[in-house]
This record gives C-alpha cells, sequence and structure tokens, in this order.
C-alpha cells in the first residue's frame, strides 16, 4: 500500500473513523484507479469506500483537509521574492533550494525528513518541539547554519579587507564585494526562518492527526480506572460517553438472540421433510440449533447518599443494558423500594437519572426495608430464569439487615450478583452487613470503577448466552 495512504488510514482511525482491513484494500484499489491528481475526486471515492455514517464523514472530511494540505510551503515574504538575488550554488543542499526558492523541492524534503524522524508517532503537545528540530536536522539545518556562520565569517574578513584598501587608495572596493555575501546570508537567514514556521506548522498538523484524540483516550483509561466516588464533576459528560460506549460494546456482542449451528449433527427428519419434493435427495440440508435466550434480570441499586456519586454512573449503565437485556426490571431506593423501569426505558437518560435521584435518593439507607418492599411487592419479578443483580454498599445504618429475605431471593432466583463500590477490606466494617449478605450470594464483587463494572457484566452476559 502506498506510504500516503496508509499515514492517511492511520490517521482516519486516530480520528476514530474505523476503517478494516477491507476498506482500507479497497481504498488501496481506489487510489490504484484514480491516482493523487484530482483532490476533489480522491476525496469523494475515499470518503465513500470508509465513511459509514454521518459522524464518520464529518471526521473524514476534517482529516483529509488536513492530511492533504501539505503540497507546498505556506510561508512566504513577498519583499523577498521582489529583490531576490541570483546566487550560486552553494554547495549545501538545503541552502541551493532556498536560496532558489524552490518551494517544491523543500515540501517534499520535509516529507522525507518527517517520514524518516517518525514524526507520525507524536502523541503529547510537549514533543512538538522535539520533533520540528528533530525533522529540521535531518533535513540538513544545523549544516545550514554553519553555512551561515562561515559566510559571516569570511564577510568580516573581506569587510576588514576591503576597509583597509580603501584607506590607502581612497577606493571603497571591499564594499561592494561584502554587499553581495550579505544578500547571500540574508537570504539564508530568512530561509532559516521560514525552515523554522513550516516545520512548526507541519508538526502541529501531525499532532492534531495522529495525537489530539490521544490526550482524550489517556483521559478516557483514567476515568475507567477512577474510583465512581472520586469523578470529578466536569467529567460527567465524559463519564457518560464512556458507559455509553462500553454498553453498546456488550451490546454488539450480546443483543442477538443466538442460533448456534453445530456442525456435523444433522436434523435427519427435517431436512428429508424440507427434500421430499426432490425424491429424498438432501439438496437442501438442515443442522441442528440452539437457541439461547438473552438474560431475565432484576437490578436492585442503592441510591443512598453514601454511594449517590457511584450510583448515577451504575444508573448510566442499566439504561444502557436496555438495549441488550429484553427483560430487565429495575429498581432503586434508599429507604423504600420503587421501580425506576420506565424512566430508563422510556426517557433519555439525562432526564431519567436527576428524576430517580431526586424522588429515590440522597436519604438513609435501609437494605432491610428495600428487601421489604421486594417482598410485599414485586415478589412476582424473580422466579428460576432471573439473575438478580444488587448494585450497593450494603451499610445499613444498623438496622435489621432482613438476611432471610435475600436468603428466599437467593432460593427463589437462578443466582444473586451483588456489586459493591467499597473494597473488601472495609466489608463488614461499622454498619456494613456485607459479609452477613454474602453467604446467599453466587458472586459478590467490590467494583471501584466503571472498569470493573464493566466485566462484572460481561461475564454475567457471557455466561447467560453460553451454548
Amino acid at each position: 500500500m502506498p506510504q500516503p495512504l496508509e499515514q492517511f488510514i492511520t490517521a482516519l482511525r486516530a480520528a476514530d473513523v474505523r476503517v478494516s482491513v477491507a476498506e482500507a484494500i479497497e481504498a488501496h484499489e481506489v487510489v490504484a484507479s484514480f491516482g493523487y491528481d484530482d483532490r476533489l475526486l480522491l476525496k469523494d471515492t475515499l470518503g465513500i469506500t470508509v465513511a459509514k455514517s454521518a459522524e464518520e464523514k464529518e471526521r473524514f472530511d476534517q482529516t483529509f483537509e488536513l492530511y492533504f494540505s501539505r503540497s507546498e510551503f505556506l510561508y512566504s515574504d513577498p519583499s523577498i521574492d521582489e529583490d531576490r538575488e541570483e546566487f550560486e550554488a552553494s554547495g549545501n543542499e538545503l541552502a541551493d533550494m532556498l536560496l532558489s526558492d524552490d518551494r517544491r523541492a523543500l515540501a517534499q524534503a520535509m516529507e522525507l525528513a518527517a517520514e524518516q524522524s517518525g514524526v507520525d508517532n507524536i502523541r503529547y503537545a510537549i514533543q512538538r518541539n522535539f520533533f520540528a528540530r528533530r525533522m529540521l536536522d535531518q533535513m540538513g539545518l544545523r549544516e545550514l547554519e554553519k553555512l551561515i556562520s562561515a559566510t559571516e565569517r569570511l564577510e568580516g574578513q573581506d569587510q576588514g579587507d576591503g576597509q583597509g584598501e580603501g584607506q590607502g587608495d581612497g577606493q571603497g572596493g571591499g564594499q561592494g564585494k561584502g554587499g553581495s555575501g550579505s544578500g547571500m546570508v540574508q537570504a539564508l537567514q530568512q530561509g532559516r526562518s521560514m525552515l523554522l514556521a513550516e516545520a512548526a506548522s507541519y508538526v502541529d498538523r501531525q499532532f492534531e492527526l495522529y495525537a489530539k484524540s490521544a490526550g482524550e483516550q489517556l483521559r478516557e483509561e483514567y476515568l475507567e480506572q477512577t474510583r465512581l466516588g472520586n469523578v470529578d464533576r466536569r467529567d460527567f459528560d465524559r463519564m457518560s460517553r464512556i458507559v455509553r460506549r462500553m454498553a453498546k460494546k456488550l451490546a454488539s456482542r450480546y443483543t442477538r438472540r443466538h442460533k448456534r449451528a453445530r456442525r456435523g449433527h444433522l436434523d435427519v427428519r427435517r431436512t428429508l421433510r424440507v427434500n421430499m419434493a426432490h425424491e429424498g435427495v438432501p439438496f437442501e440440508t438442515i443442522w441442528k440449533t440452539k437457541k439461547v435466550d438473552k438474560p431475565k434480570i432484576v437490578a436492585i441499586c442503592d441510591v443512598s447518599g453514601s454511594v449517590a456519586a457511584s450510583a448515577q454512573f451504575l444508573l448510566m449503565f442499566l439504561y444502557s443494558l436496555n438495549e441488550v437485556i429484553s427483560h430487565i426490571r429495575s429498581f432503586a431506593f434508599s429507604g423504600y423500594l420503587e421501580e425506576i423501569s420506565e424512566e430508563l426505558e422510556d426517557h433519555d437518560v439525562n432526564e431519567a437519572i436527576p428524576k430517580i435521584l431526586d424522588r429515590v435518593g440522597y436519604r438513609s439507607t435501609s437494605y432491610g426495608q428495600a428487601f421489604r418492599d421486594l417482598s410485599a411487592d414485586y415478589w412476582d419479578a424473580i422466579d428460576r430464569r432471573t439473575t438478580v443483580i444488587i448494585l450497593g454498599d450494603a451499610r445499613n445504618n444498623y438496622g435489621d439487615p432482613e438476611t432471610g429475605i435475600l436468603r428466599q431471593v437467593s432460593e427463589r432466583s437462578q443466582r444473586v450478583i451483588w456489586i459493591n463500590p467499597e473494597s473488601e477490606w472495609s466489608w463488614g466494617t461499622g454498619d456494613s452487613e456485607m459479609m452477613k449478605y454474602r453467604p446467599f450470594c453466587n458472586v459478590a464483587k467490590s467494583c471501584n470503577t466503571i472498569k470493573d463494572f464493566e466485566r462484572v457484566i460481561d461475564d454475567l452476559l457471557r455466561s447467560t448466552t453460553r451454548a
């Protein structure tokens, strides 16, 4: 694959435009057919090939314009062009390109130097000056600077000789010679300034292409591993995007009702029945399949004051799980237990969660009362096919924990999973009843971060949909 196209595809992926191997091959075929000469045609054909949504189309357009805006140098000084002198070859390739104002050659040299110095590996803003200088050194800037210094020294010597001759014969013969040298030094100095500006601009574009999203990715990776109670309010929107992305990934993995063909297990009776019109000749074979339904889940979320910061992110995940799980009933409590399924199903997440927290949250916790409400009002939600997920810290303010009801839930359901935002070392300390509840849980996990929660739900869905 041509190097420019490889780099462009890398830039697209950095801009969150998903380009598969097959699409990369198609892009190669597009370039082979149309080339790079017609910029508009190239943009349209590549866009059709790799951009699959309106959002990706917008990111593709921005990346294309940024990547293919590098054909010639941007910086110029018209006064230099008007007063440009004809200089003899200096013996320095970079200096000769500057003195002849060969912009195309300079641009090509910068592209080659960028590739050799690995500028497309830039990831952090603080690397920009480093890569700019590294790229210019690859072009020969150090040698150019030595040439400028040497020319200035020679010019100074010539000027001194000229002054001595002028004093002896009354003529300023050295002045004209010095003037020519001064013109060359000035042109090279201006060329050096242009190179510095061009290199800085080039590296800035590389940062935009390959690294702008890296900072955002690092921040998101950090938030995925941050304790939910420690997430700053300014990061709530970013966390919401992370949760939706995680849930979408789970949805793509588990949302379909699986029918897994078991090759080697022919359904003889159905095959014969289908092929009766062909006198029993099996033109069409029917293989045995196993249907695996999506899980049936009851989710109970503590939204009291002690876990309110964590609860809103867990509610976001529950909201997103509605896309994955067809049979899910969600409940929230501080003291009394209330069903919140309708809010999560019928309203936008940014509208639903504040309503739930305002109505149910931030009160004193009573797990005992929540379990009594579950037993009295919602017992029909649990049967042998139900997985019960409890999200909370099990801190009961020293009230009756009603462990007997949880034992009945365990016996009545398929399994009980408890997700606790506190570390295990704190279970059973103070008013925590976790050690009393733990024997009635099939799984009890400490989930301090949204990444932990994703792993637990992923394991749940994997085991439930396993053939």
